[in-house]
């Protein structure tokens, strides 16, 4: 109990230091070049607050038990020898979390609206509603194909640079084609992506099995599941702008 809390303690110290270059350069900007004082000073005091104690949890739930657990699973499947259950977790873990990422059910929303309120499509409810989940469905499918993509990468120990080159290639080509309402979309799509929850378990799930598998190096194979991530979305998005 003890160590936890000590570690808990660190853990918030180091939340602080990381948060600190943005308070700095706020305080900077409001002070010395804007000259105003800071509005509402106690809720901003308990806002910082609360921004540092929620991602001191969430860093330390990390470390305690997402971590962990991506890796622990990835050396089990790589024990069992099953290639195809490998596979359809990698697909199953990168469709679950993109999904229930919270920064793409934000954009989605919000390309909705602007979708709606542009002629896109008809502004109402249903429509709407429709138009993003349609959107986080197809960027969600697209993530589970990238780490099913990569973790086969990782089995046959595949370079990397050429999946990246001819992906980005493919994504020049697409928006030469694409409509221009769905461009800016499919690439901040490739951004949001990579947030919060999925980078954890993809990041866990790839170290740990370049780990587990004889002749992969960890920091050499281990690595690069999430620029697969961020890379599919634009691709697919875009396919779906054209599709719809």
């Amino acid at each position: 109990m003890q160590k936890s809390l000590i570690a808990l303690f660190h853990s918030m110290v180091s939340s602080l230091r990381d948060l600190l270059p943005i308070i700095v350069v706020i305080a900077f900007f409001q002070l010395l070049v804007l000259q105003q004082p800071l509005p509402n000073m106690l809720d901003l005091l308990f806002g910082t607050f609360f921004v540092v104690l929620g991602l001191t949890f969430f860093v330390y739930g990390l470390e305690m038990g997402l971590f962990p657990i991506g890796e622990t699973m990835a050396y089990a499947f790589a024990k069992k020898g099953s290639v195809l259950w490998l596979l359809l977790f990698a697909f199953a873990l990168g469709f679950g979390t993109t999904v229930a990422e919270p920064a793409l059910i934000a954009v989605a929303d919000e390309a909705a609206k602007v979708a709606a309120t542009g002629g896109v499509i008809a502004n109402a409810t249903a429509a709407k509603q429709g138009y993003a989940d349609g959107l986080r469905l197809t960027v969600a499918l697209s993530v589970g194909f990238a780490i099913v993509l990569g973790v086969l990468r990782i089995l046959k120990g595949w370079p990397i640079h050429w999946f990246i080159i001819g992906g980005y290639i493919l994504v020049v080509i697409m928006t030469s084609f694409a409509p221009e309402e769905i461009i800016g979309i499919a690439y901040d799509s490739g951004g949001v992506t990579t947030s919060t929850i999925t980078v954890p378990l993809v990041t866990a799930l790839g170290v740990g099995l370049a780990s587990s598998i004889k002749g992969r190096n960890p920091m050499i194979d281990g690595f690069g599941l999430i620029a697969f991530a961020s890379l599919t979305p634009m691709i697919f998005v875009m396919a779906y702008g054209m599709a719809i």
